[in-house]
């Protein structure tokens, strides 16, 4: 990422990690898809240069920065689209992660971010853990590199009902992914926010001074309690009992583009 910013500057505008099963769920279910590289690496980066002098200018910016990355060892191959056809066809694979996912069948999904030099770290540590935890458990890891924002989702072993496995397993995946997350000084949500599903784990990872000032927003704003119920602040006016106290509230759980795809040896390639 930090290659790409030196050489593209303003001109990188996308910067998408994909792990290698998530790139296999897409072949396994799309086949009619032509997925390159995934067969031989554990992360592949989908990336675009946007420039606004031309196609042929962007093009040779593209084909510097791959240059570089592969003399400097961060990256092993890479495709570059020949046709905006082609560019499209390699963000339709991106795209296609989380119908691919939901086909292979039910899953826990977490959206989370995470400080961008602080991801292979998380990732490392948090796939340990589980894997320690849910021997033969698959993670479906993908997103933003370039915003800190990760889909860190969680499926279950080959062979395990995925229903089953999400009813029993769902709530400690759930506490040890944002556990690990706060220990890297992320975010428990990203670009899909909190919600409801989220809003009791709120108090567990904000401090009570936030949520004070929070709450102080929600209630200026919205006396009543008549906008979103519920959401996000799950103590707000028609949501749940508010925290009496800091304490109880820290126990609180419940122009012209070129796309390429290169595949690095490690996940900041």
């Amino acid at each position: 990422l930090g290659l790409a910013q030196r050489f593209l500057s303003a001109g990188l505008t996308g910067f998408e990690v994909m792990n290698q099963f998530a790139l296999s769920l897409v072949a396994k279910h799309y086949p009619q898809q032509r997925v390159p590289l995934w067969q031989d690496t554990p992360w592949c980066v989908l990336l675009e240069n946007s420039d606004h002098e031309s196609e042929a200018h962007a093009r040779e910016q593209c084909e510097r920065l791959l240059e570089a990355a592969l003399e400097a060892g961060c990256a092993t191959d890479a495709v570059v689209a020949e046709s905006l056809s082609q560019a499209k066809a390699l963000w339709h694979i991106r795209e296609s992660i989380p119908l691919a996912q939901a086909e292979e069948g039910l899953n826990i999904k977490h959206d989370i971010s995470v400080p961008v030099s602080r991801i292979p770290a998380f990732v490392a540590e948090t796939d340990e853990l589980l894997a320690r935890a849910i021997p033969g458990v698959r993670l479906v890891d993908f997103g933003h590199l370039g915003d800190g924002n990760l889909h860190y989702n969680v499926q279950a072993p080959e062979g395990v009902n995925a229903a089953a496995f999400l009813r029993e397993q769902e709530d400690g995946i759930n506490t040890l992914v944002f556990d690990s997350v706060a220990r890297h000084g992320g975010s428990i949500s990203a670009e899909h926010g909190i919600g409801s599903l989220k809003a009791h784990e709120l108090p567990r990872y904000k401090s009570p001074v936030a949520l004070r000032l929070m709450h102080a927003i929600k209630d200026a704003l919205d006396p009543q309690g008549i906008m979103n119920p519920g959401r996000v602040l799950a103590g707000s006016p028609g949501g749940d009992e508010r925290p009496k106290s800091p304490d109880a509230a820290g126990r609180r759980r419940k122009e012209s583009a070129i796309s390429c795809m290169s595949l690095g040896r490690s996940l900041m390639s």
